[in-house]
C-alpha cells in the first residue's frame, strides 16, 4: 500500500476548498482528488456538529477510506498531522506546507498570524485560532514519506519550523522555495505541483 488512490487537500485558516485547486489541477498523478473546506470558515456553510479542531480532524478521517495522501497548508497541516496519528493504516504520503504541524513555534521566531487573521475574518469560529496542542513528542511515529514545503520569505512559518519538523519526521524531506511566502501554494503553484508529483512517486 504505497501508491495513493486518493489525494485529500486541506486548506489553512481561510478554510476554502478552492485553495488547493490550482495545484490539484497541475498534478499529473492519477489519484482522485478531494478538496476539503472547513465549515463555518469563509464562504463554507457552518455545520452545527463542527465545534472544535477534533471535529475538523473527524472530517478528514471520514475521507481516509482508501490508500491516500494528505496534502495540507498552514493550520490544515496541524489537522493533517492529527489525522495521520489517528488513522495511519491507509496513509501513504504526507505533504505539509508552511505549517506549524502542531509543534511549539515560540522558540522558532514565527510571527503571530492571529491578529491579521481576525481582522480579515471576524466571523470565523473563535476556537480555531485559540487551539494550542504540542504534538512534538508524537510526530516521530509518522512513518510515511513526508514532503515539507517552505518559503525562504515567510515570517509566519519560517524555514526554522520546516527544519525542526524534518528532524522529527523519520522520512521527512524539506524543500525550500526561493522567494516563497505564506501564500506560496498559490503564488508558486507550478513549482509546488512539480515537487508534490515527485514526492508521490516515492513508493519505497
Amino acid at each position: 500500500m504505497h501508491t495513493p488512490t486518493k489525494l485529500i487537500f486541506l486548506p489553512g485558516a481561510a478554510g476554502s476548498p478552492n485553495f488547493w485547486r490550482p495545484v490539484s489541477g497541475l498534478l499529473a498523478h492519477p489519484a482522485s482528488r478531494t478538496l476539503l473546506g472547513w465549515p463555518g470558515f469563509g464562504h463554507v456553510p457552518a455545520d452545527p456538529d463542527v465545534r472544535g479542531m477534533k471535529d475538523l480532524v473527524a472530517l478528514v478521517l471520514k475521507e481516509m477510506d482508501q490508500p491516500c495522501a494528505l496534502i495540507a497548508q498552514s493550520m490544515g497541516g496541524v489537522i493533517a498531522v492529527q489525522a495521520a496519528l489517528k488513522h495511519p493504516e491507509l496513509l501513504t504520503h504526507l505533504v505539509l506546507a508552511v505549517t506549524s504541524g502542531g509543534v511549539d513555534m515560540s522558540a522558532l521566531h514565527a510571527e503571530d498570524w492571529r491578529p491579521s487573521f481576525w481582522a480579515a475574518n471576524p466571523a470565523a469560529p473563535p476556537w480555531f485560532a485559540d487551539y494550542h496542542e504540542d504534538l512534538s513528542g508524537r510526530i516521530d511515529s509518522i512513518r510515511v514519506p513526508t514532503l515539507l514545503l517552505w518559503g525562504d520569505a515567510d515570517p509566519i512559518s519560517p524555514v526554522a519550523v520546516g527544519t525542526y519538523l524534518q528532524k522529527l519526521l523519520p522520512r521527512g524531506s524539506l524543500r525550500v522555495l526561493h522567494g516563497g511566502k505564506h501564500d506560496l501554494v498559490v503564488k508558486l503553484a507550478p513549482d509546488v505541483a512539480r515537487l508534490i508529483d515527485e514526492h508521490l512517486r516515492n513508493v519505497t
